[in-house]
């Protein structure tokens, strides 16, 4: 049955960001005196907003950060996004598919708006989705919680079961699971690995790609 809806996370579905994100933030932990590289970072924190990065190095890692924290490492991030930031190869294919097939779209980030529109604008997206922007701002928790798919869904006027999910990270596959949606993992980021397939597969993802140009065929359109 053709889906009403597709769901899109930003970081690392519809932009090549998780590497650049998660270098910056390895750069700044490790000013900060604790010797941290990139992989480690995307291990720990890909699919998560900046502030929930702050408060896991703060407790589990046992940090003691500036209050300037997530003000900093926004700011080295938008630096770096406007440097070095991309499309995901295939982005543009998948919507104009989504378009012909009379499909909507949206995208659901843990970004705050202004980093959504901000990386959207960069890699010519922006007016792909207009205002179908959706922040974990915009709600009380964010992934892996369902709140933000929720909204998206009531906003869009689309029932949960006529929904599908496109996640790169665990947390947001398990959010997307938990709303009652399907969730189609995607792991052709650069910063995914050998393993990233088995692990949105086992977050609950019901299948994983690597070309975001074969969504179309995978949603049977």
């Amino acid at each position: 049955m053709k889906p009403q809806l597709i769901i899109f996370d930003c970081d690392g579905v519809l932009v090549d960001s998780e590497i650049i994100a998660s270098r910056e933030l390895a750069a700044y932990l490790t000013e900060l005196g604790r010797p941290t590289d990139g992989a480690q970072c995307r291990a720990a924190f890909t699919g998560l907003s900046i502030q929930s990065v702050a408060e896991k190095v703060r407790g589990a890692w046992g940090m003691d950060l500036p209050e300037s924290f997530v003000k900093d490492l926004r700011a080295r991030d938008r630096v770096a996004f406007e440097r070095d930031l991309q499309a995901i190869r295939g982005v543009a294919d998948a919507l104009n598919a989504l378009d012909s097939a009379e499909v909507d779209y949206c995208v659901a980030s843990s970004g705050t708006p202004e980093k959504i529109r901000h990386s959207l604008t960069i890699t010519a997206l922006l007016d792909r989705f207009n205002s179908k922007l959706f922040s974990a701002t915009q709600v009380a928790n964010g992934k892996p919680a369902p709140d933000l798919f929720e909204l998206a869904a009531f906003e869009m006027g689309a029932a949960a079961q006529d929904c599908v999910v496109i996640e790169d990270a665990p947390a947001g596959v398990r959010g997307g699971v938990a709303a009652g949606m399907r969730v189609l993992g995607f792991a052709g980021g650069s910063h995914c690995g050998p393993d990233s397939a088995n692990q949105l597969l086992f977050a609950g993802a019901e299948m994983a790609f690597s070309n975001m140009a074969d969504l179309p065929v995978l949603l049977e359109l």
